[in-house]
């Protein structure tokens, strides 16, 4: 397995630790009758603040992940890891780890900086496919 798709591995246990941090007080906050439902109707509850953010950090790695995954398969299917694509790989995994605490605790503006770390890795790993 190329480097690249062990941290894309790496990557989607984060999603499941992530789905589990935002899973737990969800079920707490809006009660298992909601949760265990079919969810037709809007909770008679809201979520707290914090249990929100990280709802909208895990959606938001569901969406980077895709481009990431796509990089890491072109990268690793057209044999074309290098030290250039590895690095950006470890640096996606370290953006989006750090992206949780970041969006979680509201952290301004170093969670958007956080974030385009994260995409601007998964673009240089697209550019370096195609040169």
């Amino acid at each position: 397995m190329t480097p690249e798709l062990t941290v894309l591995t790496l990557a989607a246990l984060l999603q499941c630790v992530q789905f589990v941090l935002y899973a737990i007080p969800a079920n707490r906050d809006l009660g298992p009758g909601y949760t265990m439902s079919a969810r037709d109707r809007e909770p008679s509850r809201e979520m707290s603040t914090m249990t929100a953010r990280l709802g909208r950090a895990l959606d938001n790695h569901f969406e980077g992940l895709i481009l990431f995954g796509i990089a890491c398969t072109v990268i690793a299917v057209s044999g074309q890891s290098s030290a250039l694509t590895v690095t950006c790989a470890w640096i996606y995994l370290a953006a989006r780890i750090a992206y949780v605490p970041a969006y979680a605790f509201g952290w301004r503006p170093g969670r958007s900086l956080i974030w385009g770390c994260g995409w601007a890795a998964t673009v240089i790993m697209i550019v370096a496919a195609l040169i």
